[in-house]
């Protein structure tokens, strides 16, 4: 009996597992839901660069927690989401492009049109650079079909 009881308790946690590998998300979200690897998202306006947030100072905007470097950064940041939220829900921009979903270097940003778009690293960005209004048109079409997938379904359509 106790062993059917450890058996059905042994099958919940990894259907909890599987589930959360391949839940649906519009935003790219890291440990404990942390968006951007914890960076501040209004300092890529205000300071022009990556600065770390602080667990100290966070929001929650389309079920991901963003972190501030201050009160007055958290407070721009949910007075105008739309304007301080990475494009793509934090996706690499170019990855988007391309029909992907990847994770982000926080380093590896851009701002253009009053609009933040990560990418995947340096390298990826450099790309993206040659054409970055041809790759937002293509990221921008491509959004709506992929963003409610999973990272495993978006992906695995090689």
């Amino acid at each position: 009996m106790k062993f059917a009881k450890s058996l059905k308790i042994a099958g919940a946690a990894a259907a909890l597992v599987f589930s959360s590998l391949t839940f649906a998300s519009a935003v790219n979200t890291g440990e404990n839901d942390v968006a951007i690897h914890g960076y501040d998202p209004v300092a890529y306006f205000t300071k022009s660069k990556p600065v770390e947030g602080s667990a100290k100072y966070t929001a929650t905007h389309d079920g991901a927690i963003y972190r501030f470097s201050s009160a007055k950064n958290r407070d721009l940041f949910k007075a105008n989401t739309d304007k301080y939220a990475p494009q793509f829900g934090g996706y690499c921009a170019m990855g988007v492009a391309l029909n992907k979903k990847l994770d982000v270097d926080p380093d590896a940003f851009y701002i253009s049109d009053n609009k933040l778009y990560l990418n995947l690293n340096k390298a990826v960005q450099k790309k993206w650079l040659t054409d970055v209004n041809g790759y937002v048109k293509s990221a921008d079409r491509i959004w709506g079909g992929i963003e409610d997938l999973s990272v495993t379904e978006v992906n695995a359509e090689d």
